[in-house]
């Protein structure tokens, strides 16, 4: 069987990214598609050739790559994809429209419906852009989503990483999800027991994170905060922050591991979809202090994994920290339910299981033939 990865873009390092690096792992036959690559910024796949689109060519691209919004549906649809048996695509937004043979199967692991076109206001709401042109580019993203509706039922099969992603996908895509909690790379985490005085926000600093709310929190109570990543916010957030706040910017994996293990608690502001840094903090041994919607409900024990907020307000924030700092968290049963859980082990088991399921119907037709010869 011929299989296609395929992955909406890979400039950055998210976690979709390390979803997908892992898919390209199990599949180390499978050849890889995306829109843009630069290697210096995303997933590293070694010397494994990854196939691009002609928006590749534009000086610039990779770095501006959320301007390209209009012209990633045309690319992925000039794909030419047509020798493949089995197209495996990871999106948020776009990569599920490539084209298929009629007798291929494609299966999306949709890790969101198009967050910037239905849920705009929310998404875009801090990029100066966005409120200096919104009636203009209101009238893009109109006839994007249709465009993003029509392509949503390309593929034959979807996989939410969540409930909340999946109930996303049947009420604007109108299809059914299959639930596959994602994974994560358990062989990069550490597990410490000794946590040091300080609290650790990973995430790229985008409006719909919510670290302006946590650095609310933690000048009220001015205790260590230190934030890893970067993104548009940066500036704006570091202005608002007092000297207990320590931005790091991009980190290295081995730095980042550390600091998941050494950190008091992980915190989580956002609304995630999924989100793999509260299974990855869990894994390091570190509980997590989260707002408790989307995805978290998959993943987190309330007063044992973790403890849930239920505003995404400072004041929440900040009575949440309190109450953790009374609890006699056991990170060894942290660490094994993150391990037991949320490992590759149990995540491809699932997925080979969907993919069967989702492939046995055509092969019912061929078996049918050839009995009948």
């Amino acid at each position: 069987m011929k299989i296609a990865l395929v992955h909406d873009y890979l400039t950055q390092r998210g976690g979709a990214e390390r979803v997908f690096e892992l898919l390209c792992k199990h599949y180390p036959d499978a050849d890889v598609f995306t829109s843009l690559y630069d290697p210096q910024q995303s997933i590293d796949l070694g010397d494994r050739p990854v196939q691009t689109t002609i928006l590749q060519r534009i000086p610039g691209a990779t770095k501006n790559f959320r301007l390209l919004a209009p012209f990633y549906f045309p690319a992925f649809r000039a794909l030419n994809l047509q020798a493949y048996d089995l197209i495996i695509s990871s999106s948020t937004s776009f990569a599920k429209a490539v084209r298929k043979r009629p007798d291929a199967i494609h299966i999306c692991f949709c890790h969101n419906v198009t967050r910037f076109l239905w849920d705009t206001k929310t998404y875009l709401r801090e990029f100066a852009a966005y409120q200096r042109f919104s009636p203009l580019l209101e009238q893009v993203f109109r006839q994007m989503r249709e465009y993003d509706l029509r392509y949503s039922q390309e593929p034959d099969l979807y996989i939410a990483n969540s409930t909340t992603v999946a109930q996303r996908i049947e009420r604007v895509y109108s299809k059914p999800a299959t639930v596959v909690n994602y994974p994560i790379n358990s062989q990069k985490f550490v597990f410490c027991d000794q946590k040091e005085d300080f609290y650790l926000v990973s995430s790229r600093l985008i409006s719909y994170k919510r670290i302006d709310v946590i650095v609310e929190a933690f000048n009220w109570l001015g205790w260590p905060l230190v934030i890893t990543g970067d993104g548009p916010e940066r500036d704006r957030l570091q202005a608002r922050a007092l000297d207990n706040i320590t931005f790091l910017g991009h980190v290295s994996d081995e730095e980042r591991t550390q600091l998941m293990a050494r950190a008091r608690a992980v915190i989580v502001a956002a609304l995630e979809d999924y989100g793999l840094v509260p299974v990855e903090a869990n894994a390091s041994g570190t509980p997590v202090i989260a707002y408790g919607a989307g995805g978290v409900l998959d993943t987190q024990v309330h007063g044992k994994t973790g403890l849930l907020f239920r505003r995404q307000t400072p004041g929440d924030i900040h009575s949440a920290l309190l109450a953790a700092q009374d609890i006699p968290w056991n990170y060894h049963s942290i660490r094994e339910h993150a391990l037991s859980q949320f490992s590759e082990e149990a995540f491809f088991s699932k997925v080979e299981g969907a993919i069967e399921q989702a492939i046995q119907p055509l092969r019912l037709p061929q078996l049918t033939e050839q009995a009948a010869l």
